[in-house]
C-alpha cells in the first residue's frame, strides 16, 4: 500500500469517518476468523519454550513505540544479570535462510528495520523467523534464558509466560472498531488478558478509562547522531528555529514532527510508509537544509547515507512502580523454570 493510501486509512480510522461502517459485515468475518485462530492454536497448536517469554505488542494497526520498550526491557533485564534474546517475524524482509541471527552488521533487507535496531541499540542476540517458535528456540540454544517476542501478541502459536501491550496516548483506539472497519487486531477487551499496558505519552491521570493495568510512559529524547560518527550529539545541536527536512516511515510519523517542534527545531515532513526501504535518490530534497530521521530510519540508510544526515535517539521511560512489579514477575517465572529443570534431573 502506497504513503497517500495508506494515510488515507489511518486518517478515515482515528477521525471516525462515517464511509467506514459499509465494511462492518467484514469486520464481523474477521473477528470470527480470528477468534477461531485464536482458539484453535492456544488449544491444540501452541508451543512452550523452556524458558520464559514476554510478549511485547499492541492491538492496533501502526506504531505505539514498542521499540524503545523492548530496548529498556533488554538493558534492564541484563542488569539484573539475565541473558535476554529478542525475537522477531522481520516484517518486510527476506533472509537467505531461517532462523536468522541478527548482528549489528547484518544488511537490513535480510534482517528488517526494527530487528536490526534492537541489534545494534542492545547487543543482545536478536533472531528473525516468520516461525517465532524456531527463533525461540535458537536463541535459547545460544545461552539466552529469558526470551522477549517483539510485536507477537496476536502470535498464538508461541506459548507466553508475560504480556505488555503498548498504546499510543494520543491516538488510541481510533474509532474502536476491529479491522477493516477500524484500526484494531483485536478488540480492546484484549487488554484486560495482558499483565501491563503501557501508554505512550499519557499522564498518570488519564490511566482510568484504559482496560487492564494501565502504566504511563513516555519517550524521552535523548541525543543527536550523525552518520559516520560515534559520539553522539546534544539535543540543541540544531539551533533554535532551524530548517529540517524530516523523514519519518514509522507508524506514527506525528509523534517525531511533534519531538523535533518540542526541541525547538522547524519540520518540514516527508511521510514514507512504515517499514520503507529508502533509496539515495527518494531523500534528494530541493532545500539544502540538514537531513533528520528517527532511529529506525537510521539503519535503513546508513549505506548511503551523507554528512549532514542526522538521526534521534530515544528512549522508553517507565515508573519505578512497573520495575517493581516487573522484577517480582521475572523472577518468580525464573525461580519456577528452575525448579522444574531439577525436577527433570
Amino acid at each position: 500500500m502506497g504513503t497517500k493510501a495508506s494515510n488515507r486509512w489511518v486518517e478515515a480510522w482515528y477521525r471516525g469517518s462515517i464511509w467506514l461502517y459499509a465494511l462492518l459485515p467484514l469486520t464481523g468475518l474477521f473477528r470470527v476468523i480470528a477468534t477461531m485462530r485464536r482458539r484453535y492454536l492456544r488449544r491444540f497448536a501452541q508451543r512452550k519454550l523452556t524458558v520464559p517469554v514476554l510478549v511485547v505488542g499492541n492491538i492496533s494497526v501502526g506504531g505505539t513505540g514498542k521499540t524503545p520498550v523492548i530496548i529498556a526491557l533488554v538493558h534492564h533485564l541484563r542488569t539484573r544479570g539475565y541473558k535476554p534474546g529478542v525475537i522477531s517475524r522481520g516484517y518486510g524482509a527476506r533472509a537467505p535462510s531461517y532462523p536468522l541471527v541478527v548482528t549489528e552488521e547484518t544488511p537490513v533487507q535480510h534482517s528488517g528495520d526494527e530487528p536490526l535496531l534492537i541489534a545494534q541499540a542492545t547487543g543482545c542476540p536478536v533472531c528473525v523467523d516468520p516461525d517465532r517458535v524456531a527463533a525461540g528456540e535458537r536463541l535459547v540454544a545460544l545461552g539466552c534464558d529469558i526470551i522477549l517476542s517483539d510485536d507477537g501478541l496476536q502470535h498464538y502459536r508461541l506459548g507466553r509466560d508475560l504480556e505488555i501491550a503498548v498504546v499510543d496516548a494520543e491516538r488510541r483506539f481510533g474509532n474502536g472498531w476491529c479491522l477493516p472497519t477500524g484500526p484494531l487486531r483485536e478488540p480492546i477487551s484484549r487488554l484486560r488478558q495482558v499483565d501491563w499496558v503501557l501508554v505512550n505519552g499519557g499522564a498518570p491521570g488519564a490511566m482510568e478509562d484504559i482496560p487492564g493495568k494501565g502504566v504511563a510512559m513516555t519517550l524521552r529524547p535523548d541525543h543527536w547522531r550523525r552518520f559516520g560518527e560515534q559520539e553522539p550529539l546534544p539535543l540543541d545541536y540544531f539551533e533554535q528555529g532551524t530548517r529540517v527536512h524530516a523523514v519519518a516511515g514509522i507508524g506514527n510519523p506525528q509523534r517525531f514532527y511533534q519531538t523535533l517542534r518540542s526541541l525547538g527545531i522547524a519540520p518540514l515532513e516527508h511521510d514514507f510508509p512504515d517499514h520503507h526501504q529508502y533509496t539515495l535518490e527518494e531523500l534528494q530534497f530541493t532545500e539544502p537544509w540538514p537531513v533528520v530521521m528517527t532511529a529506525k530510519d537510521a539503519v535503513k540508510c546508513r549505506a548511503f547515507a551523507e554528512p549532514e544526515w542526522h538521526w534521534l535517539e530515544v528512549s522508553s521511560q517507565l515508573p519505578e512502580t512497573f520495575w517493581l512489579s516487573f522484577d517480582q514477575r521475572v523472577a518468580a517465572l525464573s525461580a519456577h523454570t528452575s525448579a522444574g529443570e531439577n525436577e527433570q534431573r
